[in-house]
């Protein structure tokens, strides 16, 4: 299990991932605070690792989770008002882009329907 857990950690410095996550967490980070939704009250994160505050007067984390992975997107969930997003350490920027356009359509939808009613 040592030699596993060392093995994983030197596959960290030599392909350079935990600079990889910080130059492609900036970068994600980027394109979802120009997402102007009235759903969504923060976006924060670190790295890779990146959190949407859902207005919960207006959706839940829930329903948003469950729009994005009908569209191919997979998030989570956290504490009933946050889309916690957690791409690998490998995601391209392309990746990303469409993954920012996934989540500006959904909002834009949600909002549309919260709006119809």
């Amino acid at each position: 299990a040592a030699a596993v857990g060392l093995e994983a950690l030197n596959i960290l410095v030599e392909e350079k991932l935990v600079e990889r996550s910080r130059e492609m967490g900036a970068y994600f980070l980027g394109l979802l605070q120009t997402i102007k939704s009235p759903l969504v009250s923060e976006v924060r994160g670190k790295g890779l690792f990146i959190g949407m505050e859902i207005d919960p007067a207006l959706a839940t984390a829930r329903e948003v989770c469950e729009r994005l992975m009908e569209k191919g997107l997979l998030s989570k969930e956290t504490h009933e008002t946050v889309v916690r997003f957690a791409p690998p350490l490998i995601v391209t920027r392309e990746q990303l882009a469409w993954a920012s356009d996934q989540i500006r359509d959904v909002l834009a939808a949600m909002d549309r329907i919260a709006k119809a009613s």
